[in-house]
């Protein structure tokens, strides 16, 4: 079995990192500008969930959304923004697309939000172990 070098597969690691990050922040930047945009519907829809003060929720997603898209985008505090980011999208998932309370095709659609959020949370997860990547803002601090 032929294996790469460390200094052979770095390019290619830090290519695949990048490629994960901008993905990764590709969902949550729009969605963060689509609340800024939307905010009186955002605060709105998270009042219909029940949840209290929708106004600081919605404040608290947004920079979450921004924040932390903006920060994968340059590799900035990369394994703490993803650590936050999957805590951030699982909550989210367990409050906004909480299947087992719906029946039918609302679950359905519902289901498969809940399951992308899952999947999402996997593959910020496997980022904050992996890191940035050496095309990053990280490791032009610490010599990835």
């Amino acid at each position: 079995m032929v294996t790469a070098t460390h200094s052979s597969r770095s390019g290619l690691d830090s290519a695949l990192l990048l490629v994960s990050r901008l993905l990764l922040a590709y969902f949550f930047l729009p969605a963060g500008i689509g609340k800024i945009t939307g905010f009186e519907g955002t605060v709105g829809y998270i009042a219909s969930q029940g949840l209290p003060v929708p106004q600081l929720l919605a404040a608290a997603a947004i920079i979450a959304e921004v924040g932390g898209g903006l920060a994968l985008i340059v590799g900035f505090q990369t394994r703490l923004v993803a650590w936050g980011l999957a805590f951030f999208t699982l909550v989210a998932g367990c409050l906004f697309h909480n299947y087992w309370t719906l029946s039918g095709a609302q679950a359905a659609t519902q289901q498969l939000m809940f399951n992308k959020n899952l999947a999402i949370v996997g593959g910020l997860l496997a980022l904050s172990v992996a890191g940035a990547g050496a095309w990053s803002m990280d490791s032009r601090r610490t010599g990835y």
